[in-house]
């Protein structure tokens, strides 16, 4: 087969703990998980040291890896592997760069890069190869500063986390993040991967608390809980989440002018969540895409312990396809269906209306209402046609003016609270919300995009709180 030589590079490492502190901020990394195409390969960071002859057969003779310091020895082996099995010199040059991905996504190494020579010594073969990563670990303790969004809401997120923690991708992490409407979170989770198990199952626990204000329903809503999560891929594009989450939740009157119906649903209740989370994605990218579909699909059985029962299912899918030069059509739609045993309150419901979901409405300003306040509804349905292109000026496809694209939009939804049941309790889902505008987006790096339209509601109904004119959105997930 070969050999794999682990080499700890001390004096690196000794010097990024003395020299640059035992706590260094730093950029997360991104990673792809796209399986590895031959037409379309990118050998960005593999550097080949071979002379003038070009070889129609090789072999790999042996790995190094130059830098380990806590990694373990047995998950770089199981890593670097697949490397003896190249049977010619293009084989082993995308071998090495999928090994190179496959470190990369351990999240153990900042930097890593690849050397490729003809071997040497007395086991080198005719045709063998020398393959040396040379890697740089994590700081053993990595910070860092970043912004999420939530139902339109920005939020400033401080992070820590100690990654490797026992030499084999573990991590433990820890967040607090703070809203503009007073809301915040603190979590603290660990994280374990299993990278050589049959579909790449991660392990990862969550002890977090919540806190949220939802003026538009006129309640605040505080969560302790512990989740459990198994993640794993059925395929390179098909990702399982399945998740235990129990937490107590405290409901609480936001104001004087909550109106009785929300008030009733206040107070301290347990709940625990069993949940299963599919998600397909074939797109090109998630913010701006060009091609490609995207599904997922949620269920969730509450019950089993706690004082609420419940039965809760939601999808959400998104088409896209290029009709001109850089002109793309999308297809959104959603489908959310709660059927409650009993305990079910005004948190658990749905809600519909804002700029991220039904646009030309208020946040949460569709479907049932009390004393203006949004109660929400157990079925709703929702869906939206899209067409992006890029600005109409001649430097808005390269450099900063990639970042942006023109939006015009159209879309459709009902949110209701059936009383009856079967034909006849589907019968609110006609009374169906329209509504069209245009407007521009911006890309937020690749995890969300802002949105400024000027939306105009077609049809409402009469307790709806529609918002005619210029709306404003920030999210990661827009209908």
């Amino acid at each position: 087969m070969g050999t794999v030589h682990a080499k700890a590079d001390y004096g690196d490492s000794m010097g990024e703990v003395g020299g640059a502190g035992l706590f260094e901020f730093e950029e997360p990394l991104e990673m792809d998980d796209e399986p590895i195409s031959k037409p379309t390969i990118k050998l960005n960071g593999v550097r080949v040291i071979v002379p003038e002859i070009v070889f129609a057969q090789a072999r790999v003779d042996r790995v190094h890896v130059d830098g380990l310091n806590r990694t373990k020895d047995d998950i770089i082996r199981s890593t670097v592997d697949e490397l003896f099995h190249a049977t010619d010199f293009e084989d082993v040059i995308l071998r090495a760069h999928k090994v190179r991905r496959a470190l990369d996504a351990m999240g153990c190494f900042r930097d890593i890069g690849v050397f490729i020579d003809v071997s040497s010594g007395p086991d080198a073969t005719p045709e063998g190869l020398e393959v040396t990563f040379q890697v740089r670990e994590l700081s053993r303790i990595v910070g860092g500063i970043n912004t999420t969004v939530s139902e339109n809401e920005g939020n400033l997120v401080l992070g820590v986390k100690m990654p490797n923690v026992l030499g084999r991708g573990e991590r433990l992490q820890a967040e607090y993040s703070m809203g503009y409407r007073s809301s915040s979170n603190f979590s603290v989770a660990a994280t374990k991967p299993f990278p050589h198990k049959p579909l790449v199952p991660v392990i990862s626990t969550s002890l977090y608390q919540q806190n949220h204000e939802y003026p538009w329903s006129g309640y605040k809503l505080l969560d302790r809980g512990l989740l459990l999560d198994v993640a794993f891929k059925t395929s390179p594009a098909t990702r399982h989440n399945v998740q235990w989450e129990g937490l107590v939740r405290d409901t609480s009157v936001l104001s004087k002018t909550t109106s009785f119906k929300v008030r009733e649903s206040s107070g301290p209740q347990m709940k625990s969540i069993l949940r299963h989370i599919v998600c397909v994605d074939h797109r090109d990218e998630p913010i701006f895409p060009t091609r490609g579909s995207w599904v997922q699909f949620t269920s969730e059985l509450a019950g089993l312990g706690g004082g609420v029962a419940s039965l809760k299912t939601e999808l959400h899918a998104q088409a896209n396809a290029t009709l001109l030069d850089d002109v793309v059509l999308q297809l959104t739609g959603a489908l959310g269906v709660l059927h409650d045993v009993f305990g079910t309150e005004i948190p658990d419901h749905f809600y519909l209306g804002g700029p991220t979901t039904l646009r030309g409405f208020s946040q949460r300003g569709v479907g049932p209402h009390l004393d203006g306040q949004a109660t929400g509804g157990r079925v709703y349905w929702a869906g939206g046609l899209h067409v992006f292109a890029p600005l109409p000026f001649q430097a808005a496809r390269s450099g900063l003016g990639a970042l942006f694209r023109s939006h015009v939009f159209l879309n459709a939804g009902c949110l209701a609270m059936p009383e009856g049941a079967g034909l006849a309790g589907l019968e609110a889902l006609r009374a169906a919300r329209v509504s069209c505008g245009a407007g521009v987006c911006v890309r937020l790096g690749r995890a969300a995009r802002l949105e400024l339209n000027y939306a105009v509601p077609l049809r409402a109904q009469q307790h709806d709180v529609h918002s005619a004119g210029l709306q404003f959105g920030v999210g990661a997930n827009f209908l």
